[in-house]
């Protein structure tokens, strides 16, 4: 095992502490051992841009935004062999979220997934990868 020093600003050691105490870790270093292995694992499905995934794709956007649900159909049926589904949700009077079930190569599939999230006036996104070992 090796031991590396790692500084950390206030905020961030004050969210990790949170995490800590909310996950039940016995110790500091179990839980930066864990998150860096998540950390790892996300970012190995992020590197290898030929390998199939599939993926859930979640976003917040304000449905009055000049054109913008226009675009979203648009960007959505431009990549309609990446598109396998998709749920559409009014939150308010002003913004929907839409979760899109994607399937695809991992480099296309995150293509299209900042392309969705760098629209102006979608407020919130994420995307979340699973590795397709059965489209092996």
């Amino acid at each position: 095992m090796q031991r590396v020093t790692v500084t950390l600003d206030d905020e961030l050691m004050k969210d990790l502490d949170r995490i800590i105490a909310q996950r039940g870790y016995q110790n500091r270093s179990e839980a930066i051992r864990d998150l860096a292995r998540a950390g790892l694992k996300q970012t190995s499905v992020e590197v290898d841009a030929a390998r199939p995934c599939v993926a859930a794709l979640v976003y917040t956007y304000d449905h009055a935004a000049r054109d913008l649900s226009r675009r979203l159909t648009h960007s959505h049926h431009d990549h309609h062999d990446l598109s396998v589904s998709s749920l559409h949700v009014h939150l308010d009077r002003d913004r929907c979220l839409e979760v899109s079930i994607l399937k695809g190569p991992g480099g296309e599939v995150h293509h299209f997934a900042e392309h969705v999230i760098a629209e102006r006036s979608v407020r919130h996104g994420q995307l979340v990868v699973i590795p397709d070992t059965d489209g092996d």
